[in-house]
């Protein structure tokens, strides 16, 4: 899991706490990141159309869905990341050891399985559920 995931799901959050369009500082500021960061990952949210952006001095993002519409899923489908991954692998596969040689792609299968149940996960919870578990059953 990366970054951009939580910079798009502290956005959204936000942005439907607000209610309001809210610039990339604004939004930058509440998410301690910075602004290119945070342009980068809404970049990625219009396309998917889960926000619209307004132009001009009093511009930035505005959430267009209802919350309880848009799933951690359809976000991590828009910023588009593996969830569970390994930067490296155990084994060789040019080993004459079936273990040494086995390894990565095994690993590689579990890495995917357990990829496919976070994502059936993400799929139960809305940014309407993140929302009631911050401020309360009486929102959103």
């Amino acid at each position: 899991m990366t970054s951009e995931f939580a910079i798009a799901v502290h956005a959204l959050v936000y942005l439907n706490h607000k209610g309001e369009t809210v610039s990339s500082e604004a939004l930058a500021e509440n998410i301690c990141t910075n602004p290119a960061r945070v342009r980068k990952v809404m970049a990625k949210l219009k396309k998917a159309g889960l926000v619209a952006t307004k132009e001009g001095v009093d511009g930035g993002y505005h959430f267009i869905k209802a919350p309880a519409e848009v799933t951690l899923r359809r976000i991590d489908e828009a910023v588009d990341v593996r969830l569970v991954s390994a930067c490296w692998k155990p084994g060789d596969r040019e080993k004459a050891c079936l273990v040494a040689s086995g390894m990565g792609d095994i690993m590689d299968d579990i890495y995917s399985d357990l990829d496919e149940l976070c994502r059936r996960r993400l799929g139960e919870i809305t940014i309407a559920d993140i929302d009631r578990k911050i401020f309360g059953p009486h929102t959103s």
